[in-house]
């Protein structure tokens, strides 16, 4: 499975906006500079968030973005399927079926390991909330911090 640098990205503002969870907006520029992402692709990683209901936005001088969801109920399949579109398309083979007339010989070897592959990654991807890693961010920030003490 290939996941885009517009998924990542969309993981990433999504991660931003849940460790960032007030009241009140967030800004497209503030999540780019946080998160080093260039604000006219993260604008349209947003926009596509928005279009799928992960994301609400606010316009004006106050405005932003917030979550749509809660935390816990936006999985990464969520967001890399609202970004790089459906995870049901096969991956990792020429997409010859098992009983097609045309598959090649290792198409009708590989074709359910290739299945398998990806309906553990598609487990992967729907097991794992922003809940989960905002809360692995926050533990790897205070390890982190740990370390520095001497």
């Amino acid at each position: 499975m290939k996941i885009s640098l517009k998924a990542t990205y969309g993981v990433l503002a999504a991660l931003d906006l849940a460790l960032n969870d007030s009241t009140s907006p967030i800004q497209a520029k503030a999540i780019a500079r946080r998160q080093a992402i260039p604000l006219r692709f993260l604008e349209q990683v947003l926009n596509a968030m928005k279009n799928a209901g992960l994301v609400d936005s606010l316009r004006g001088a106050q405005g932003g973005y917030l979550l749509g969801k809660l935390p816990e109920e936006i999985s990464l399949a969520d967001i890399v399927e609202a970004l790089d579109g459906t995870l049901s398309a096969p991956s990792g083979h020429r997409g010859a079926g098992r009983h097609s007339k045309g598959a090649s010989r290792p198409d009708l070897l590989l074709a359910d390991v290739w299945e398998r592959v990806r309906q553990a990654e598609l487990g992967v991807l729907n097991a794992v909330t922003l809940s989960e890693l905002a809360e692995r961010h926050q533990q790897l920030d205070r390890e982190r911090t740990l370390m520095y003490h001497i």
